[in-house]
């Protein structure tokens, strides 16, 4: 497979209304080194999270909502809800939509998906609650693929002590396990998706690294067998999943079934809230100068 740098970064010789990246120093604790100065009549920045607020992916949408604000925008992020009563998707962007005066030619508002790949039932959603916003609305890729959910898998794994990292550049010194699943959910584009990721993490645990599904094919059942095909005895799970867009009990029931450990989800991952300041500018530029 081939890799693909990803840099996205807006030209900051371009129109006065992109945002542009900036590696500014951290003020206190609210900015990280990889922030965007957006511009007074900046569009709004919607994260769109798979199920009901009150579910399980609430509270991660928040979290993540708060450390996209603090860490990389400044701006404030609205939260709309792809299923229940409760501040649907539909709901907030009209809400955001008249609350925000924007520059001629500009969106209204950008819609970030809290998802790590495609998820055919997720999007279809998406594009039918997008479809009633009352006004130009455009929406940004998924999360991934990106080097950034590579590193946020590896950290995972750290965490459950499935790998051991380095301190400063969290290249792997030794993984506990001698093969990994990376388990997705979406079906079998999401496998496709994350092929990218698997291949950046087998290159920073130096072991064999394959994709599966939790929600489709190939099986989280058929990518452990791969890998036993390949002489790998321990085998682990990493979950490429942040948590609202799947059910709850599938990543246990493939664990349970397997016999095998796993690493967390990856939830409110700093690297997702980085992702999700950078998929909103990317939407943004690719709609002002498209």
């Amino acid at each position: 497979m081939r890799a693909v740098t990803i840099d996205s970064s807006p030209d900051p010789e371009g129109p006065g209304n992109l945002p542009v990246r900036r590696r500014a120093r951290r003020s206190g604790r609210h900015r990280g080194a990889e922030s965007f100065a957006l511009p007074p009549d900046a569009p709004a920045l919607v994260l769109a999270v798979p199920g009901p607020e009150g579910g399980p992916g609430a509270a991660v949408a928040a979290e993540l909502g708060l450390l996209t604000e603090t860490a990389h925008t400044g701006r404030p992020v609205w939260i709309g809800h792809l299923e229940g009563d409760r501040n649907p998707l539909t709901d907030v962007l009209a809400a955001a939509v008249a609350d925000h005066a924007v520059a001629e030619g500009s969106p209204a508002a950008v819609v970030v998906p809290l998802l790590v790949g495609p998820h055919p039932a997720v999007d279809k959603t998406l594009q039918d609650s997008v479809g009633t916003a009352p006004g130009p609305v455009v929406v940004a890729q998924s999360l991934g693929p990106h080097p950034l959910i590579a590193q946020a898998l590896h950290e995972r794994l750290a965490e459950a002590g499935l790998a051991r990292a380095d301190r400063v550049r969290m290249v792997s010194m030794v993984s506990a396990a001698g093969g990994i699943v990376v388990a997705t959910a979406g079906g079998e584009g999401a496998v496709r998706d994350a092929e990218m990721s698997s291949v950046l993490l087998a290159s920073r645990l130096a072991v064999p690294v394959v994709t599966g599904s939790l929600d489709g094919v190939p099986t989280i059942r058929d990518a452990a067998a791969q890998l036993q095909r390949t002489g790998a005895l321990r085998i682990a799970i990493a979950p490429a999943v942040i948590g609202p867009e799947v059910d709850a009990g599938l990543a246990g029931a493939a664990v349970a079934e397997l016999g095998v450990q796993s690493a967390g989800l990856l939830g409110a991952h700093p690297a997702l809230a980085q992702l999700i300041a950078l998929r909103y500018v990317e939407a943004l530029e690719r709609a002002l100068t498209g």
